[in-house]
């Protein structure tokens, strides 16, 4: 039913960023800067769940949630939540303990951050929200999907996976992957309200990475929202054929597979990205 999507990557084909200098990095290595916050956006933070659950919010319409991955914080979403805006209410969110979030001394797992989510959802008092997930977001948006189906609409899960054998062995070897790390080291030192605990947060998230998610065929087929699974050409982390299980296995999901970028697509080459995330969330599926 999605299949049709795929043509929104003849887009992105066209988009003067996928051409490269003979000599230059070609995209999909490359590591563009992290978007400054939106000008108008509200910013404000809730107590929840144990946590300060730090988020923003920009634009007007029905509702979006943009989840970050790991490590991360909502900033790497702007360039989505520039697009979003003209049509939708756009909700930007530090993951417990990424960003401006704090944490607690619970472990981390997918299903307390999706509580988050519909903790602040409530907080907001937001019935049902589609969502745009990148990574840690879009397994985020999965569970939601799985264990609160009435609170999500529409899915669009990037680089994503839903079993642990899903990820590329070493991945945060390769080196954009640890230019990124690296990265999100200096941005959580600046921002975070515990500067000096990137180490132990680090090894925290890497302690789920080793053990979720592990869902079964069953939960995947229980999904009812609408999905799109998509990934990047040259993803650093997640193996192609996870990427097109996931799709096959969840219910009426589509799959699309973007050109020349990689886990970090959305900063790579955003006019892409953003073209085939409107499509799908503003479609009529």
């Amino acid at each position: 039913m999605l299949r049709a999507l795929c043509a929104v990557l003849a887009v992105g084909l066209m988009q003067p960023g996928l051409i490269q200098a003979a000599h230059a990095a070609p995209l999909w290595q490359t590591l563009p800067p992290t978007p400054a916050p939106l000008a108008g956006e509200h910013s404000a933070s809730a107590e929840l769940n144990g946590i300060r659950l730090s988020y923003a919010i920009v634009g007007h319409g029905s509702p979006v949630l943009l989840l970050h991955g790991g490590l991360a914080n909502r900033d790497y979403m702007g360039n989505q939540a520039k697009a979003l805006m003209l049509h939708h209410t756009v909700i930007l969110l530090d993951s417990r303990g990424h960003g401006r979030s704090t944490r607690d001394a619970q472990a981390y797992g997918y299903d307390l951050m999706a509580d988050d989510v519909v903790a602040l959802m409530d907080r907001l008092n937001i019935r049902k929200a589609d969502v745009v997930g990148w990574s840690d977001g879009g397994i985020i948006g999965l569970d939601l999907a799985i264990r609160h189906p009435e609170r999500v609409g529409k899915i669009f899960a990037f680089g994503a996976n839903t079993k642990t054998s899903g990820i590329v062995s070493e991945f945060d070897k390769n080196p954009t992957f640890a230019a990124y790390m690296d990265r999100a080291g200096g941005e959580y030192r600046r921002i975070s309200l515990t500067p000096h605990e990137y180490e132990a947060f680090v090894a925290q998230i890497g302690k789920m990475w080793d053990s979720q998610p592990n869902w079964t065929d069953e939960q995947l087929k229980q999904i009812k929202s609408p999905v799109l699974i998509v990934d990047g050409q040259y993803d650093e982390g997640i193996k192609r054929e996870h990427t097109e299980y996931m799709a096959a296995t969840i219910p009426g999901a589509g799959l699309m597979i973007l050109p020349n970028v990689s886990h970090f697509a959305f900063i790579q080459d955003p006019a892409m990205f953003n073209a085939a995330m409107l499509h799908f969330i503003d479609g009529k599926y």
